[in-house]
């Protein structure tokens, strides 16, 4: 990295995450192939915009909660493990109002990995991610605050309802992005430049997504803003 981007996130919100820009003189070679070169990245941490577009809704309409929430709340074998540790989690906090530090220093090892990896799958950056977080060796930043040593046991208890609006809107952006990444990956392999309105849109939708998995997962109890800033 060769500065710290995280101020660009909307002020006082302690969830910043942003791209060191990335919009010319791109590997068209790895962008051409980047599904299958992202596909070991994806098996463990999985797939930008997994909390919206990953929601299985079947489960939801047969009753079978839990599972919805594990698959839903990230794909990747890392992410169903962080699903798993978010619902220990919510009970632990409902009913003493206090979060293991195991459990929240998993699943903050878990996002920051994730940042970096779908920075990568969504044509943001053309470095190979780390298998790992990193630790500032990769051009993101994303950082999500402390550890909150005190709880908002009602937020908690009533997340999944708190984050129905939040997940209604990543899913018509979800759409959106899609496209946009998809008129981004042919404009690199004919120009070798990612148009800058759909870069910027991109590293928006990330923001924008991340948070509300932050969220989800019970790493921070302030609701996210409505937001790409």
């Amino acid at each position: 990295m060769t500065e710290d981007t995280s101020s660009l996130a909307s002020p006082g919100y302690p969830v910043t995450y942003d791209v060191e820009p990335q919009y010319a003189d791109r590997n068209r070679l790895t962008v051409a192939f980047r599904i299958i070169l992202a596909l070991p990245q994806w098996f463990l941490v999985g797939g930008p915009g997994g909390i919206s577009i990953g929601l299985d809704w079947g489960s939801w309409g047969r009753g079978d909660f839990f599972w919805a929430f594990v698959r839903g709340i990230g794909s990747g074998v890392l992410g169903v493990a962080a699903g798993v540790m978010a619902i220990i989690s919510w009970f632990a906090i409902v009913f003493t109002g206090k979060q293991p530090r195991g459990l929240w220093d998993f699943t903050n090892f878990f996002m920051r990995w994730r940042a970096n990896a779908v920075a990568y799958m969504a044509l943001l950056r053309d470095e190979y991610p780390p298998f790992g977080p990193g630790d500032g060796s990769y051009p993101v930043s994303f950082d999500v605050g402390g550890f909150p040593e005190t709880r908002d046991r009602w937020s908690v208890g009533l997340r999944l309802i708190y984050a129905i609006p939040q997940m209604i809107v990543l899913v018509f952006l979800g759409i959106a992005w899609v496209i946009t990444v998809i008129i981004g990956w042919f404009a690199i392999l004919f120009t070798g430049r990612y148009p800058d309105g759909l870069y910027t849109f991109g590293v928006g939708y990330m923001r924008w997504s991340l948070r509300v998995e932050t969220y989800m997962l019970l790493m921070r109890d302030e609701y996210p803003p409505f937001s790409f800033d």
